[in-house]
């Protein structure tokens, strides 16, 4: 078994020099006759040219001419056989190397990197050898995943993600010091094992953090530059356990496990593995399995949060918030469930599930109500999303015109043309679409002009804080007029204290929502509540505003 070792590319060069000994002794006996038959006839046939005597005995020249004809013969079949030898060793190096190695980019395939971590561990285990010293010595596992490589593949074609991965295997092998085991062991993960100082992790760290830094440099692909990072996880052999069978095996889990802590982290990082990870994983898995069986079993609910006329106090909708209602975790927020089910890939199923629930209970609403709903970036590059919607409002009988749909603001930079698209098809069908989160991304006004929108959201970081912080205000203000001035409705999210409310007021017409006018609501509570109507309640003093049901509400 060979290993492909960062910066030591070695072949089997023996397969040339190996011979068949059959036709080798063939060609030497042959030879041996030539010379003996050769003594007694060469004299003879000198003589007779000279006319001194008669010539050679005819049956020694026979044989004499046999032993030219087997030898031209012999050596002949001779390096045949040896070509032959040579190409079928040739054609055994190549099988071996392509079922011990990736044929993307090189690197050792998973079940040959295993094998050679086994082997590393087995090696490290022992002392070392520096200046003669006994320093015990560990072997290090590195996990490393690509983030968002399938954004690349989805937007750019699969041919464009696989230069991408050879350049950044490139860049690890470049990146890795002389005998470090590296392999391809995924679609966009690598994976590194070194030995190291067990008493200077330090080396690794400095390893990991190349590797991050030279990974996540721009790369210029088909004259299009793109941009990824690397989450990394780190295990060392030395904590994963005492037999060499379960520590392999160990090793890999922690340094995966490791991996995914960095992404959780926010990405573009590394990881050494640490307990209370195992912890984390373990519910991250439990969160996984929990939101593939829910989804089915309806458990994943629309919540209603009010939208109000911050002038008149008058509502005039509702946005949908999703919540988990798990019989294991209890009700769940989205800010937890909603990264999990994009990463495994269910974020799409999900949306519809809610949007559709969600259309059926406004349907009962008074018909002056709105409904607003987010969508996921993922949904985004859906090219069918906006047939699908359309479908939904179709099945639920439900108007398009009172449906609003939330794009986050940080969603423009994926891709502008695509996002364009699907504004462009759904106010076709007289959906109306906002732009929510608005001040937390890169959005240009140009883009603002360009993209028809028909309102801004404010985000609550921003409104939440206006009061205490003078530049929250400043943005506040400056997003208000911004939206006058471009004839743009306005909604501040995050209204909890009716100082932030008083302040909002100033700016005109601008709608709100917020904790204020109380908290999200399941579609059973906001029913009862709609029915019951805001006069039935006795606001007492100091509580928050309620809010007016149009004049013609239901109830």
């Amino acid at each position: 078994m060979k290993f492909q070792i960062a910066g030591n590319d070695s072949e089997d060069t023996a397969a040339g020099r190996q011979v068949d000994v059959v036709a080798l002794g063939i060609v030497t006996a042959a030879i041996i006759l030539f010379v003996a038959t050769g003594s007694e006839i060469g004299p003879a046939v000198v003589r007779s040219l000279r006319g001194e005597g008669p010539g050679p005995d005819r049956f020694m020249l026979d044989a004499f001419l046999l032993n030219i004809a087997i030898i031209i013969f012999g050596w002949s079949r001779y390096r045949q056989l040896c070509e032959e030898i040579a190409a079928g060793k040739t054609a055994e190096n190549a099988a071996r190397r392509l079922a011990e190695t990736d044929p993307l980019t090189g690197f050792l395939n998973r079940r040959s990197f295993n094998a050679g971590v086994d082997a590393l561990i087995a090696q490290s285990a022992g002392p070392g050898m520096n200046h003669g010293e006994d320093q015990h010595r560990a072997t290090a596992l590195m996990m490393i995943d690509l983030d968002n490589f399938k954004q690349v593949n989805d937007h750019n074609g699969h041919s464009v993600g696989d230069l991408l991965l050879c350049e950044c295997a490139r860049r690890i092998g470049a990146a890795l010091p002389r005998g470090a085991l590296v392999g391809r062991i995924g679609g966009d993960e690598f994976a590194v094992a070194l030995p190291f100082d067990r008493q200077r992790p330090e080396f690794v760290d400095h390893i990991a953090k190349v590797l991050v830094a030279s990974i996540g440099e721009s790369a210029r692909i088909n004259a299009v530059n793109i941009a990824v990072s690397a989450s990394i996880g780190l295990s060392r052999s030395d904590l994963a356990g005492e037999s060499p069978a379960g520590r392999v095996s160990s090793l890999f889990e922690m340094a995966d496990i490791a991996m995914y802590h960095s992404k959780r982290q926010g990405r573009n990082g590394f990881s050494w593995f640490e307990a209370h990870m195992a912890d984390e994983m373990r519910f991250r898995s439990e969160l996984e399995n929990g939101i593939r069986q829910g989804i089915p079993r309806g458990q994943f609910v629309p919540f209603y949060e009010q939208q109000i006329d911050l002038q008149t106090g008058e509502l005039i909708g509702f946005e949908m918030l999703a919540r988990w209602d798990s019989p294991q975790f209890g009700i769940v927020a989205p800010d937890i469930f909603i990264p999990v089910a994009e990463d495994i890939g269910v974020i799409a199923e999900l949306s519809q599930s809610v949007i559709a629930q969600a259309l059926e209970d406004a349907r009962a609403w008074d018909p002056r109500l709105t409904l607003a709903v987010n969508i996921s970036p993922i949904q985004l590059r859906d090219p069918w999303f906006a047939q699908k919607l359309l479908r939904m409002l179709v099945e639920a009988n439900f108007p398009p015109q009172r449906l609003e749909v939330e794009i986050t603001e940080s969603c423009l930079h994926q891709n502008l043309a695509q996002v364009r698209s699907l504004i462009t098809s759904l106010k076709n069908q007289g959906i109306r679409v906002s732009l929510d989160d608005f001040g937390t991304g890169y959005s240009s006004i140009g883009q603002l002009r360009e993209l028809p929108f028909d309102r801004i959201k404010i985000d609550r970081s921003f409104v939440s804080s206006l009061v205490d912080d003078k530049d929250s205000a400043a943005i506040v203000r400056a997003v208000t007029t911004l939206g006058k001035g471009l004839h743009l409705p306005i909604t501040a999210e995050g209204i909890e204290t009716q100082d932030v409310l008083d302040h909002l007021r100033q700016y005109g017409e601008i709608t709100g929502q917020g904790y204020l006018y109380g908290r999200p609501r399941p579609a059973r509570d906001l029913g009862e509540w709609l029915d019951a109507g805001p006069h039935s309640e006795n606001k007492a003093p100091g509580e928050p505003p309620v809010p007016l049901l149009p004049k013609s509400g239901l109830g």
